[in-house]
């Protein structure tokens, strides 16, 4: 998110494999962390801020598995905090999907590691919270030099912190309930980023309504601002725009509608994509009733300014018949070759997955399955071995030759070890 803009972030405390309340309240929030982290994710916020206060080892990894599964639900920047050690403990909430790690500046080890962990990863992935303003002013340069925000958990600090600090590392701050005067006046301090905690997560369903509050007194946050008016857009004879619906991962077609203005500011202000109904002949929010709710992730209109092309998050089935897409009666197709990178390795890997679990007698794939790790590793180290040995020959076909079967063998031990290619999309993304 633009650094501009000030964040609404909701906050997920995880212990012993639950949401709970806060640091001091165990209490178990009466939905699972990954649901919730989705349902922030769904209703505007800005990004997530997760502290696992888990004890012991076991604990730990356990959280750290749901902190993976909720990176993957939620659409939104995720934050990971608590029970930081050293460098290794960074990495893995690094590794897990989070945008951003955390160190805990109450302790003296965290403060140490801070140069380490920044010079490894970057000094944007890296956070620092802090309770004691003390503890941020008298490391001041390493803060300026490897951290990239500020992170206070302590709101009776929250005024010293606005007066006193003035570094490059911008805070977020964590807020019991306040007021929403309170709110505006704390966000339009130059000092913070954005807020999290309580205030936040008590008023998940409100933040649209918080947002054009912001903007009412002129605080930038992150709203969908559209390039074009309503007037903008050439009607057909119903005063209609055409919208073709796609799914933002993967561009399949979904479903075709219509928006009136009322349905296109309502998209806007939402972020729910919402149409026209023209057999009710009314406003229709996608998934209002089923649950199937379309969130935006872009607008694009086409050159005659009369389609709206809308990438989505579905949830759920977009076709009222329970299927994903409303596409599905064939009329013609014919036999291709899919050149779509994704779609190839994808498919390779269905058919990889499919061998393991329907064995096929004398299948190369089942082989290396029954020949457990060990063989699959040693098959992609030969392969690798051997695209270098091609590479020094002049014809480029052994590489292609040579690729594709380390490529085969490299889905193979995805498979084995349970790993899909969307996962490792995102980590490229992220890079």
């Amino acid at each position: 998110m633009d650094s501009q803009y000030k964040k609404l972030v909701p906050c997920i405390y995880l212990y012993k494999g639950n949401a709970v309340r806060d640091f001091k309240d165990p209490t178990v929030v009466d939905i699972s962390p990954v649901r919730l982290a989705k349902y922030y994710s769904d209703n505007n916020a800005d990004e997530l801020l997760v502290f696992d206060l888990s004890e012991g080892d076991a604990e730990h990894e356990e959280a750290l598995d749901i902190i993976k599964k909720i990176c993957s639900e939620a659409e939104i920047p995720v934050t990971g905090a608590g029970n930081v050690h050293r460098m290794e403990d960074i990495k893995k909430l690094l590794y897990a999907g989070c945008k951003k790690a955390a160190l805990n500046y109450s302790k003296e080890g965290n403060i140490e590691i801070t140069e380490e962990v920044s010079k490894k990863f970057g000094k944007e992935k890296i956070a620092a919270c802090y309770s004691d303003l003390d503890t941020i002013v008298e490391n001041r340069k390493r803060i300026e030099e490897y951290v990239g925000e500020l992170i206070l958990v302590n709101a009776s600090v929250l005024r010293q912190s606005v007066d006193k600090w003035d570094g490059e590392a911008k805070i977020l701050a964590l807020l019991p309930e306040v007021s929403l005067d309170k709110l505006m006046e704390i966000l339009n301090f130059p000092v913070i980023c954005g807020i999290t905690g309580y205030a936040i997560d008590e008023n998940v369903k409100e933040l649209p309504a918080i947002k054009s509050l912001c903007q009412g007194n002129g605080i930038k946050v992150n709203t969908l601002d559209s390039a074009f008016r309503w007037e903008d857009f050439k009607k057909n004879a119903d005063g209609h725009v055409t919208v073709v619906v796609q799914d933002y991962k993967t561009d399949e077609v979904l479903m075709v509608a219509y928006m009136d203005e009322e349905a296109y500011q309502t998209t806007l202000r939402t972020g729910k994509m919402t149409y026209y109904s023209r057999s009710r002949r009314e406003l229709w929010v996608k998934g209002e009733t089923s649950g199937h709710y379309q969130y935006v992730k872009s607008l694009t209109a086409d050159c005659d300014m009369d389609t709206i092309l809308a990438k989505v998050s579905q949830v759920g089935a977009a076709c009222h018949t329970g299927n994903r897409s409303c596409f599905f009666h064939k009329i013609y197709k014919k036999d291709y070759e899919e050149t779509n990178p994704l779609r190839v390795l994808e498919s390779v890997t269905a058919v990889i997955r499919d061998r393991k679990v329907h064995p096929k007698e004398g299948s190369y794939t089942n082989y290396l399955f029954d020949k457990g790790i060990d063989k699959i590793l040693k098959k992609l180290g030969e392969e690798a071995t051997e695209i270098v040995i091609a590479s020094k020959n002049p014809n480029p076909n052994e590489i292609k030759y040579e690729i594709s079967d380390f490529l085969y063998h490299m889905m193979v031990l995805m498979v084995e070890k349970g790993v899909s290619w969307e996962e490792i999309m995102e980590e490229l993304a992220k890079r």
